[in-house]
């Protein structure tokens, strides 16, 4: 994909962004719901398909889960004047089955319309959250996983103590991790923004950083944290600069020669590393549309789930999964570029960042910006 594109798209998503919040109206309303197996973790489950996701993890034994949006839910309880809501401009589904919390906010994609959602949560919740089209999303103090794919925007993760992963087309992401656990990798991937991870200073943990159009930072002694860089492995071509990282890390040499000049060691050690690239960019991609049907799947149970709760209650949440939603495109295959990989305390689980246009920055937890 061709990284000049990036700077007009954010400028277009932008504008249709602007126009699409002015486009909502309707007073700031408050919906509860509760996790049906309150002493085990819930998952939250929120499919937007524009606006701002906020989310608030808090001590809860109750396992009730609080919504507030300027958009209208749909259920069968009375609102506080005592109507009920059978649709609305923008509106949403809030549904609950086997301890999976849903919040489907599709309904009106295709026409321009959205909301913006503020919840708490209980703090072991885990968190997926699906923006199919734009808006900025945050999540703090959560100790169960969290899973976000985004389109435009930024991803603000605080004081969060489970796994991560994160996926967004156009937006900078910033996270501050307060513990790591093994199974419990973290993964966050941008095309087109800044990412920055901060970490406790004692934290053991194997890293991999990867940017095309940008720096990789860290404030972290390089006693604690031990790299090694590798250039991006591209095959030689006639007039083209031949690269050689050594296994150790330490000794690179470029030069200027043609590929007639290099030696043979060098084009093949090219060849080799151009194929494991090529091999691990496919994978990349088999993975995401995996990924991306697997998600369409979700979205089809749930809107059966949410048709079956209609029927059972009375209320007419089915109307509201009219058109449905496309799946959202998987993340073009990542080359190219600096890879920095290494260990920090002698390593750990896995943390892995990767970002096409932008820096990529590991800070200790309390150190000055």
């Amino acid at each position: 994909m061709n990284a000049r594109l990036f700077p007009s798209f954010c400028i277009a998503a932008g504008l249709a962004l602007l126009f699409i919040s002015a486009a909502r109206a309707g007073d700031s309303t408050s919906s509860s719901i509760k996790f049906s197996e309150p002493g085990k973790p819930g998952t939250v489950k929120i499919r937007v398909a524009h606006g701002d996701v906020r989310i608030t993890g808090i001590k809860s034994d109750n396992g009730e889960v609080t919504v507030k949006s300027d958009a209208q839910a749909v259920t069968s309880a009375p609102r506080k004047d005592g109507l009920r809501v059978i649709t609305a401009a923008s509106s949403f589904a809030l549904f609950e089955k086997a301890n999976v919390i849903t919040l489907d906010a599709t309904e009106n994609w295709s026409h321009g319309l959205g909301g913006d959602f503020t919840l708490t949560v209980p703090k072991s919740t885990s968190v997926i959250i699906t923006s199919a089209w734009g808006g900025d999303i945050s999540c703090t103090d959560l100790s169960g996983d969290v899973e976000i794919k985004g389109l435009n925007g930024e991803v603000k993760l605080t004081n969060l103590s489970g796994g991560a992963v994160v996926e967004t087309m156009n937006g900078g992401i910033k996270a501050s991790i307060t513990e790591l656990h093994d199974g419990k990798p973290l993964s966050f991937t941008s095309m087109n923004g800044e990412v920055a991870l901060n970490l406790p200073a004692d934290i053991k943990a194997n890293v991999r950083l990867r940017t095309q159009n940008g720096s990789i930072l860290t404030d972290f002694d390089d006693r604690v944290l031990v790299t090694k860089t590798e250039t991006a492995p591209q095959t030689p071509k006639s007039g083209r600069r031949v690269t050689v990282v050594h296994k150790d890390g330490k000794d690179t040499r470029t030069s200027d020669r043609t590929s007639d000049n290099a030696t043979n060691e060098e084009i093949r050690a090219a060849i080799k590393e151009g194929v494991q690239a090529g091999a691990e960019a496919a994978r990349e991609v088999a993975q995401a549309i995996r990924e991306a049907a697997q998600a369409a799947r979700e979205g089809v149970q749930a809107a059966r789930e949410a048709e079956a709760t209609a029927n059972s209650n009375g209320s007419s949440v089915a109307s509201i999964m009219g058109t449905p939603l496309p799946p959202m495109p998987p993340l073009p295959p990542m080359t190219g570029g600096k890879i920095v990989s290494g260990t920090i305390n002698g390593g750990g689980p896995d943390i892995r960042i990767a970002t096409m246009n932008g820096d990529v920055t590991l800070r200790k937890i309390g150190a000055k910006k």
